[in-house]
């Protein structure tokens, strides 16, 4: 199958209107220029803080090109729309930096729900969290370094593996996979540990939960392969969803900061080795490992619809997801839709004030990784042409 399925901006834009075409060259073409987007969020930080009203027009532009809404409900049209044209969604609750107990039970009634909604829908079949929304990053780091905890500490961690608990649980009764996602490396040994645990108890007939393995860290093929052999002592699948990462920079900083390695690739053609090899083991061991691959490459799409091909893998193989975020990448998800395979929008969603702190993160990501904007930005001016607007 040629590149050029995904040169296809018909299918890529069809559910975009020519003023949602013309927002989304504008964002794009703003998040081009990184002193945009450093003067942009801070202003954007400044006027939330100080309760200026800026949500409308934070809404009708940002908010609405990369979030489904503000709440489940205000979802549910475009998913509809999404699942007209064959794609799936996953409605991510995209609050963060929540610090105390009442937050993280509030965070898990949210999941609860989610799943819940899961079930129902047919649009969203999977559910998904953060490990921070269930309890400190203090602890999850605590945990990682080994540390001891204090009795108070102690019972913080049963509450957090009690949330685990409680969200694989329902998943597992309501047949929703549900994509536990990673973070910092200073407290993921503790989440990959945890997610572990629920694989072994609720993946034993086919992969319910799954842990996120990000492809910019060297060491994560290894700790795949480990997994596999634990998973194969003890019967039970594996769920994984690979993405290339998201805290680079702050992984970088802080190795240097302290003075360890960086747990971090060398550079992009390493991290995109890294990618590949990981999807390639995961297809050579299918039977054992169901995989969702967040990625806005092209050319691992590519790769990956050329081993299924070889290996006569049906296009919707169960096993196999392919995800991008929403607002972004669009001619990989409709295209990729159009032929038959898995594909799932992450959609984030939430209250706007709450949800800013990650609108912000994804807007710098794209400045640093220019060459995504770029094709973008290229994509959109092909359709502009095509519609002659």
């Amino acid at each position: 199958m040629a590149s050029s399925i995904f040169d296809n901006t018909e299918r890529a834009f069809i559910l975009k209107s020519d003023s949602e075409l013309e927002r989304a060259y504008f964002l794009f073409k703003m998040i081009s220029k990184e002193p945009l987007v450093r003067i942009g969020t801070a202003m954007t930080k400044f006027a939330l803080n100080a309760n200026l009203p800026v949500e409308g027009l934070i809404r009708s532009t940002v908010f609405d090109h990369f979030c489904g809404g503000v709440s489940e409900d205000d979802c549910i049209p475009v998913m509809d729309k999404l699942y007209e044209a064959g794609v799936c969604s996953v409605l991510d609750y995209s609050v963060e930096g929540k610090e105390n107990e009442a937050q993280f039970d509030a965070c898990l009634t949210k999941v609860l729900e989610l799943t819940d909604f899961a079930d129902e829908k047919e649009a969203m079949p999977i559910s998904v969290f953060k490990p921070t929304g269930f309890g400190r990053f203090a602890i999850w780091k605590k945990k990682t370094a080994g540390e001891t905890l204090t009795s108070e500490e102690q019972k913080e961690w049963e509450r957090i593996v009690a949330r685990f608990d409680a969200i694989c649980k329902k998943a597992k009764e309501a047949d929703v996979a549900v994509l536990i996602d990673a973070e910092e490396s200073w407290m993921q040994d503790a989440a990959d540990d945890l997610v572990a645990e629920m694989m072994a108890k609720y993946n034993t007939e086919k992969a319910i939960v799954f842990n996120t393995l990000q492809c910019y860290r060297w060491d994560r093929l290894d700790y795949l392969k480990k997994l596999h052999v634990d998973a194969s002592v003890k019967g039970f699948k594996i769920g994984v969803k690979i993405v290339r990462g998201a805290y680079m920079e702050k992984e970088n900083n802080r190795a240097k900061e302290l003075g360890y390695e960086t747990p971090i690739c060398a550079n992009k053609a390493a991290t995109d080795t890294n990618f590949n090899d990981t999807l390639r083991y995961i297809f050579d061991h299918i039977d054992d490992i169901s995989v969702f691959l967040g990625t806005h490459n092209e050319a691992s799409c590519l790769l990956a619809m050329d081993i299924m091909k070889n290996q006569s893998l049906s296009n919707n193989d169960t096993r196999i997801w392919f995800g991008q975020l929403y607002g972004m990448s669009d001619h990989i998800s409709f295209n990729l839709a159009s032929e038959g395979y898995n594909v799932a929008k992450y959609m984030p969603f939430g209250p706007v004030k709450d949800v800013m702190p990650y609108l912000i993160r994804r807007a710098e990501e794209n400045t640093s990784v220019a060459g995504q904007t770029n094709r973008e930005l290229e994509l959109i001016k092909s359709e502009r042409k095509r519609r002659k607007i």
